[in-house]
């Protein structure tokens, strides 16, 4: 099968890439389209020590099993289900999981993948293909009011204005009409603004400490340390980043302010796709950016072209660009 693979020469394609041998359990997914998210760029850079194929965005064909034929997303946890996290409902954690396309589990940039059915959910025909292929971040922005009470917000700011920073903005603005977000891009900034969301370029930044919540999802080390600096006294800052690079910064003001500092990561699928369907999220025009498995480098670097919002490999689609 055709395959995109990250390997010590890098980012590669592969046109005979061995197909997925299922596990236990497992169900074999044809891939229909999949997206670059900014974890995928992070581990081209050595976040994680990765090697395999990458891409854990993604919606397909079940091929077996109960959901046969069904069009599915797919958890990227891949958890033992019998462990004491698991069966305390900390599956996510679990010391034996794997995860797709990110740590010893073959990912879905590739015409198929192997995907727990346990981990498979169904997408109703409300939803097209580009929307499928955000449900995983859309569920990692609801995690954050999984975490916190966001009823007790006051205002909030989001640090960046990539995909899962327009996301988790959707997200918060539903309970905290006080929300702003800050970016680099003008073209980036300006889909926020269609919400009703206040926007700021980073250089016209005032900062305050203003904000009882502050959302990093800056993709970059500076963002603990921007946080750091709007966070209210006894506020929370989300870490919703996740970096090759160390951070290099004094923790005093986490103590000296009484900061809560709170790790956020993947999400409620069921929660992410009853919202899809009810309309709560626009997702209409994220995906700016298809192309083929074959066009793997020009993906990756349109991936950080600031004109890019969403890139997709429209797998099934071998005519993309």
């Amino acid at each position: 099968m055709r395959a995109i693979c990250l390997d010590q020469n890098g980012i590669q394609f592969h046109p005979d890439y061995q197909s997925p041998v299922p596990l236990s359990g497992e169900v074999i997914v044809d891939v229909i389209a999949a997206g670059i998210c900014e974890t995928d760029l992070q581990l081209a850079k050595g976040y994680m020590g990765f090697s395999g194929v990458l891409g854990h965005e993604f919606v397909g064909i079940a091929t077996s099993g109960p959901l046969a034929g069904a069009r599915v997303v797919g958890e990227i946890n891949c958890n033992c289900r019998k462990c004491p996290r698991c069966l305390s409902g900390l599956g996510n954690h679990c010391v034996d999981r794997t995860v797709v396309g990110i740590h010893r589990h073959d990912g879905a940039f590739a015409d198929q993948v192997a995907i727990p059915q346990t981990s498979m959910h169904i997408v109703p025909d409300s939803i097209s293909d580009d929307q499928a292929v955000l449900i995983e971040p859309l569920a990692a922005a609801l995690q954050i009011q999984q975490q916190i009470e966001i009823s007790s917000v006051q205002n909030a700011i989001v640090l960046g204005d990539g995909r899962l920073a327009n996301l988790c903005a959707q997200a918060i603005s539903q309970s905290v009409k006080n929300i702003k977000v800050v970016g680099k891009h003008e073209l980036k900034l300006a889909r926020f603004r269609k919400f009703g969301i206040e926007t700021i370029h980073l250089n016209d930044l005032i900062r305050e400490k203003d904000f009882d919540l502050v959302v990093d999802c800056t993709g970059s080390v500076t963002g603990l340390p921007l946080a750091l600096q709007l966070v209210k006294p006894r506020g929370t800052i989300v870490m919703k980043t996740t970096v090759a690079a160390d951070h290099v910064i004094s923790l005093a003001p986490v103590v000296i302010d009484e900061i809560s500092v709170v790790g956020s990561r993947c999400g409620p699928f069921d929660l992410a796709i009853e919202l899809l369907q009810a309309d709560r999220f626009d997702l209409s025009g994220l995906v700016t950016h298809r192309f083929a498995l074959e066009e793997a480098a020009k993906a990756f670097e349109m991936a950080v072209d600031p004109s890019a919002f969403k890139v997709v490999f429209d797998v099934m689609n071998t005519t993309a660009n």
